[in-house]
């Protein structure tokens, strides 16, 4: 298709781009146009770009008309590729950490960082202090808790609720880690301030004895789960309760959690509108008491996502941090492990015992010394800046953008935090590298199994985001890392001038799930656009970021405000994510599904 052949974007060089608040960068919006399908309309899309000629002719126009042809594909740009997002670290104020201490004592270090009272509010989930403390005062055992856990995980799956948490769980396995747990409580040998604590994994992330699906019907008969993920390991090795697989969407392939084969999960804040995804079932286990945190694997927001639209804090620290070893591989350079919590606290404590090094890159770059931030009381670190690139900033429906206007002005008014205007060049552009990237990450990592599969085993909206997938090549994959180098760089120079980059978690909060996705999944590509509009940078150039609950719109369903932070600086951006929290959580607000696991 030569002569159809599109001009490519010519780049400036970096630096005579400007990043002030002055500057000539036009802001564009994303391209998207395609009206929602579901059921028939979804089957016939599908169907048409899985056929050889019809398929390959469709895909060519659908790329051009999203501008990945103009922006990516035939774009002239002067940087090299950068192929992970893996930042080297010179050394400074933190060590080198070479040896790194165990999960228990990261645990007891953070612990160390926090204080044990907490204010009565209207509305607040327990924390996992709180079950730590209720087990030593003798108030309740691990045991009678996940007792109520499974009663309530049995509720959660009645016809009137479909709630849809877990794609897998085992009682049998859940009450044996509990009695061990309780036999530790009585014997005064508790492992640490985890031990007995529920926490659930999303099912991309191996956990023993369960298999490992990625929200389908197919992956675990290919891929065996033989034992835990490293971030796993470290949380057992600290006593937690490790309470089954949770949902997400199917292959992580979309921003809705509507999953075809496991069931749909439903937001606890209203049971008819999406969690998010693709963790979309971390996220409502944590927003409906059942567990105080939750692990998920963010590669477009996953995690950051479902947290902001079911009301829960969502973290996702630097890449490499983490170690990625047992999660499923469909996006090596941009997806990384990452923590749903119910407080900024239990974010903390979680993130002190799965982070470490990972040994595939260790010796590769220096990763600095664990720091944790000193969340004793909300008294803030002074002079911070935040960097807001405003056209981004506002490029949401408006109640989203008056609630974090409204949280900025609060961090100014308490804290004397400035907000500084910044231009964050070729924001769209970023996003169309980052799909390129994970899309074709996605299809070279499964791509042997896709072939030999039935097709009637996949979903019908996965079917379609593998065929364009499947469609990126070379010459795309190679220009994207050219464009994610040219990214890092306008971004070095925005954290020159700022602490962190702030903006909305999502540019809308959760929108009703249709009653004709149950079969067939949908392809919303409009929603999907706005859920992702603030996600890339976190993992295109594998910043550490964090969204926190600041407020409701008018149908009472959450709204969240994002922090991106500078590589390995997750000690900063988790103190200003809990100053934000002490301004905001006296105000927030129970779920309409909700469960009490510490009653009296």
């Amino acid at each position: 298709m030569g002569f159809l052949k599109t001009k490519g974007e010519i780049y400036k060089a970096v630096e005579d781009v400007d990043v002030g608040p002055n500057s000539n960068q036009f802001y564009l919006t994303a391209n998207v146009k395609a009206p929602r399908m579901t059921g028939f309309l979804v089957k016939v899309f599908a169907w048409l770009l899985e056929t050889p000629i019809f398929g390959s002719i469709m895909l060519y126009f659908l790329k051009r008309n999203n501008l990945i042809h103009k922006l990516v594909t035939f774009a002239e740009l002067q940087e090299s590729p950068l192929y992970v997002p893996l930042h080297y670290y010179e050394g400074g104020k933190e060590e080198e950490n070479q040896s790194g201490a165990s999960p228990r004592e990261q645990v007891r270090q953070a612990l160390g960082c926090m204080v044990a009272p907490k204010p009565l509010y209207s509305f607040s989930r327990w924390t996992i202090l709180d079950y730590s403390t209720a087990y030593n005062s003798k108030l309740i055992t691990p045991t009678k808790v996940m007792e109520r856990f499974l009663s309530a995980v049995e509720h959660s799956s009645t016809p009137s609720m479909q709630m849809s948490f877990f794609i897998n769980f085992d009682a049998h396995d859940i009450l044996r880690q509990a009695a061990q747990s309780t036999h530790r409580y009585q014997q005064g040998e508790a492992l640490s301030v985890l031990d007995g604590v529920p926490i659930g994994i999303k099912d991309e992330i191996d956990c023993m004895p369960y298999p490992t699906t990625g929200g389908t019907k197919w992956m675990h008969k290919v891929r065996k789960c033989k034992d835990d993920a490293e971030c796993v390991k470290r949380l057992r090795s600290c006593g937690a309760i490790l309470v089954g697989k949770t949902n997400m969407h199917e292959l992580g392939a979309g921003t809705s959690g509507i999953n075809p084969h496991h069931g749909t999960t439903r937001n606890p804040y209203n049971i008819g509108r999406i969690a998010g995804g693709s963790s979309s079932g971390s996220a409502a286990v944590v927003a409906a008491g059942l567990c105080p945190a939750a692990l998920g694997v963010d590669g477009g927001g996953s995690v950051r996502m479902p947290a902001a639209l079911c009301g829960v804090v969502g973290f996702k620290p630097s890449f490499g941090r983490v170690s990625h070893s047992g999660v499923l591989p469909l996006n090596w350079t941009v997806g990384m492990v990452g923590i749903l919590a119910g407080t900024v606290e239990d974010a903390l404590l979680v993130y002190a015992a799965i982070s470490g090094p990972n040994s595939s890159h260790h010796s590769q770059t220096a990763l600095p010394k664990l720091c944790f931030p000193m969340l004793k009381s909300p008294k803030p670190i002074p002079n911070i800046r935040l960097a807001k690139y405003g056209e981004w900033f506002n490029d949401c429906n408006e109640e989203i953008r008056v609630c974090c206007s409204r949280a900025l002005e609060k961090l100014h008014d308490n804290y004397g935090w400035e907000t500084i205007e910044v231009t964050i060049p070729e924001i769209e552009v970023m996003r169309l590298a980052h799909y390129v990237s994970i899309g074709s990450e996605c299809t070279t990592s499964i791509g042997r199994e896709l072939e030999k599969l039935n097709k009637d085993e996949v979903g019908w909206d996965a079917r379609v985001a593998l065929s364009v997938y499947g469609s990126f090549s070379s010459q795309e994959y190679l220009n994207a890392q050219r464009i994610r180098n040219r990214q890092l760089q306008f971004h070095k120079r925005i954290f020159s001038m700022a602490d962190v980059i702030v903006t909305p978690t999502t540019g809308v909060t959760a929108y009703t799930i249709g009653n004709d996705t149950r079969h067939t999944g949908e392809l919303d590509y409009i929603n999907g656009a706005a859920l992702v509009r603030y996600q890339i940078a976190g993992n295109f150039l594998g910043l550490p970021a964090i969204t926190i609950p600041v407020g409701y719109d008018n149908s009472h369903l959450p709204i969240g405000l994002q922090f991106i932070g500078k590589p390995w600086d997750e000690s900063l951006l988790i103190h200003i994510a809990f100053s934000m929290q002490a301004l905001c959580i006296s105000q927030y607000k129970n779920p309409e599904v909700f469960w009490d696991l510490l009653a009296n």
